[in-house]
């Protein structure tokens, strides 16, 4: 459950639930979006029109999607990242170097947003993309983060985001989760194994600012016949601290 705005303005929450609408039904005419909302078809009539005056939604033969004006706002906000300009290139290197898919992930607003991903010579293909938010218990980047969070915090993005399950391995017991995070703190990697998509495991390390504050995490992804545990609790997490490291230093120094 989010938190409730002060002063809420409900012609801008109708008009969110109209994009998050389209988003749910990859796009959809007036009257189908209108059930899917529960509003009167009326109402979603004049926010699409409008959305789409505006330029921030398209129609195709009585089909509305989001625009590409959008693209715009995230560029500009991931553009501004001052961790985006100094990850990105190690974020490269390491896919490079380990021909996996490697993504860097910052928390906002309790969610995990996919900030950058780099993509090896062997790397998967992810249900995930840049800009997609999803919870921090599902991913070894988001438990990585939640690990080194103050414990309010943790129980504060629990209490209000709670823990879904996408796979049948996916943590959704908070003791357990909670044994999890102190183990990720006393290991300094975290590990998600199948929890997120079946046959897919990642392994990640929190990237912190110069006061010890985490602010990121990195991982590396991979199908489960190449990432055998050893992989995951030797190897990868040696390079991923190693990134890390230099990403740290770079976002104190530069």
């Amino acid at each position: 459950m989010a938190e409730s705005a002060r002063n809420p303005v409900t012609s801008a929450e109708t008009a969110f639930a109209v994009l998050g609408g389209l988003k749910e039904l990859d796009g959809a005419g007036v009257t189908e979006l209108a059930a899917h909302l529960g509003v009167p078809k009326s109402t979603a009539d004049s926010h699409l029109s409008t959305l789409e005056r505006e330029e921030y939604v398209v129609e195709e033969d009585g089909v509305y999607r989001i625009g590409m004006r959008f693209l715009e706002y995230g560029g500009y906000a991931r553009g501004r990242t001052e961790l985006y300009e100094v990850a990105k290139p190690e974020v490269d290197r390491l896919a490079a170097d380990t021909g996996n898919l490697v993504n860097l992930m910052i928390e906002e607003h309790g969610w995990g947003v996919h900030l950058y991903r780099g993509e090896g010579d062997c790397a998967v293909h992810s249900i995930s993309h840049v800009g997609t938010r999803v919870h921090l218990h599902l991913t070894a980047m988001g438990k990585a983060i939640l690990a080194h969070m103050s414990p309010e915090r943790v129980e504060t993005i629990l209490e209000t985001k709670g823990l879904p399950d996408v796979t049948s391995r996916t943590v959704t017991d908070r003791r357990a989760l909670r044994a999890e995070l102190e183990a990720i703190r006393e290991r300094g990697h975290a590990i998600d194994d199948e929890e997120f998509v079946t046959g897919l495991r990642c392994v990640g390390v929190p990237i912190f600012d110069s006061s010890g504050s985490v602010v990121a995490a990195v991982s590396v992804a991979g199908p489960t016949h190449r990432f055998k545990r050893e992989y995951l609790d030797t190897e990868m997490p040696t390079k991923l601290k190693e990134t890390a490291n230099v990403i740290e230093l770079n976002l104190t120094y530069s």
